[in-house]
């Protein structure tokens, strides 16, 4: 019996899930299969990274938007890092330009996260870039 209702269970799931991908928009979609890869990866998801202080965190994303800042006395490059549930901003001090970054890119990122003002930053963080399409 127990199995009839692990089974009737399982399929109320499915149908859940079917009916909220009919259901949710393009976006809801997106952030869903971006919190999944933060959770098959084991990284800290962006909305946890103020209460961490800084301690070093890993975090899985994609990137929103990329920029250059150019200042007198050091450029910046200052892209904005979204996975689902958050966003954190990176910034590299002294780059005009990094191969690779650039909106839309998926990546994890290894650093510690600051308060600037009403942001998490995390500034110079080590970086690898996932393959396209991920």
């Amino acid at each position: 019996m127990s199995t009839e209702v692990s089974g009737a269970a399982r399929h109320e799931g499915f149908l859940r899930r079917a009916l909220r991908r009919l259901t949710a928009s393009e976006e809801q979609l997106d952030a869903a299969g971006l919190q999944d890869q933060v959770s098959e990866a084991g990284a800290t998801p962006c909305r946890d990274a103020a209460r961490l202080g800084h301690r070093p965190v890993c975090m899985v994303g994609r990137l929103r938007s990329v920029r250059f800042e150019p200042r007198t006395n050091l450029p910046t490059l200052e892209a904005e890092l979204y996975d689902g549930t958050g966003t954190v901003d990176l910034v590299w001090l002294g780059r005009r330009r990094i191969p690779g970054i650039e909106p839309g890119r998926s990546l994890v990122v290894r650093g510690r996260v600051c308060e600037q003002g009403s942001r998490e930053v995390i500034f110079n963080p080590w970086y690898e870039l996932l393959p396209a399409g991920r």
